[in-house]
């Protein structure tokens, strides 16, 4: 399977609600409001070229290069975001409408051409005011400071602090002027250890070089390690894993090593992400290879891209897993629908004995926005419990 698979596969799932949805937008914006023959055939078309702008504006950014793609990838993300918050936004309207109709069994407002007239522009302006409000939240950079109780921890390693970044997905619309941005923020913390889990990048080495190379700028008292997430292996995991060890960041593929300080050790492993065993790259998930050998005394931390490799690391008796994957929804109310494959969808939480906290991400995948789930630099602080 290669990087084309993922596509192929959803395509058809992506075309559905593409039309589906744009349909929808059409019938209540355009079809309902009652503009004249002229005005309505020409949005009509407007909503087409829109609709049709998703599925070409993706494939065909697979067949070109990053620099030249991004001057219609970026509008067509956009244009993705806009149209999934002005489709809640008229999901929205109708629902009260519904309720008014039902309430008082009459419409709202005098005929129903002017109910469906201020129906939709109250829709779009609702649907516009979140979308700016979104893009705003999206390019923001937050820290956010999380202390961890660990049963294992010796006094010694108290305080002992870990900057998790996760999912920052370097590609059309994310670049080198984001990531020294982060590398600055992660520097000023001065943290011991760095973890990245997963989702850097969303294209090859050749388009991105440029772009990470601040990576290698990152400073802390152990370095910087790094493990593969699903984006990965769309976009070259073995040249992306032979290129960070280049910049200085220490990939764990299905290992562990052991970090000291006076004497006091802490286990630190990583896995392959779970995705990766459908790619034919010699890859996959191996949580007991990665913690082979390992001292059991001693506290375990284990970075693993997506939150459901807590089943497994309870059975394994991790103390600590950082993940990613799920971007805390990025856009409400999607994250509702991921707790349907995930555990868990954002911050602290813990199964048995193993605490496992998952990022809502550093950058954004898609549409460049955030609603109701802020991106996160992740300043972990470990507490001898």
């Amino acid at each position: 399977m290669g990087r084309w698979t993922p596509l192929v596969l959803f395509l058809p799932v992506g075309l559905t609600l593409v039309i589906g949805g744009h349909y929808y937008l059409w019938a209540r914006l355009v079809r309902d409001v009652g503009f004249s023959p002229t005005t309505e055939h020409a949005l009509t078309a407007l909503v087409r070229v829109f609709a049709a702008s998703i599925p070409l504006g993706v494939v065909t950014s697979r067949l070109v290069s990053t620099r030249w793609s991004v001057w219609w990838v970026a509008p067509v993300y956009l244009w993705i975001g806009v149209s999934f918050l002005l489709l809640l936004s008229v999901a929205t309207t109708d629902a009260l409408r519904l309720a008014y109709s039902v309430a008082t069994t009459r419409p709202a407002f005098g005929s129903q051409n002017a109910v469906a007239s201020v129906s939709a522009f109250a829709a779009i302006a609702l649907g516009l005011g979140i979308s700016g409000w979104a893009l705003w939240e999206g390019r923001k950079l937050r820290v956010k400071r999380v202390e961890i109780p660990l049963r294992k921890l010796p006094q010694a390693l108290d305080g002992l602090r870990i900057v998790q970044l996760s999912d920052v997905h370097v590609g059309p619309t994310i670049g080198r002027k984001l990531i020294e941005q982060i590398v600055r923020t992660v520097n000023d913390l001065a943290p011991d250890i760095v973890a990245i889990t997963g989702d850097l990048v969303d294209a090859s080495v050749d388009d991105l070089e440029e772009h990470v190379a601040p990576l290698a700028d990152l400073a802390s008292t152990f370095g910087t390690f790094f493990v593969t997430g699903n984006h990965e292996y769309h976009a070259g995991a073995p040249e992306w894993c032979e290129h960070l060890g280049k910049l200085g960041v220490r990939v764990l593929r299905n290992e562990c090593v052991a970090l000291e300080r006076d004497g006091h050790i802490l286990h630190l492993a990583g896995i392959d992400d779970y995705e990766s065993v459908h790619f034919d790259l010699g890859h996959r998930a191996d949580l007991p290879k990665a913690v082979a050998g390992r001292d059991r005394s001693r506290p375990l931390i284990l970075l693993a891209h997506q939150p459901r490799a807590i089943h497994e690391a309870v059975r394994h008796a991790v103390d600590l897993q950082l993940s990613g994957h799920t971007h805390g929804g990025q856009l409400w109310p999607l994250n509702w629908l991921l707790r349907l494959g995930q555990p868990v969808v954002a911050g602290l939480a813990k199964f048995g004995e193993t605490f496992v906290y998952v990022s809502r991400g550093t950058g954004y995948s898609g549409p460049p926005m955030r609603l109701a789930a802020p991106s996160e630099i992740t300043d972990i602080v470990l507490r001898a419990a």
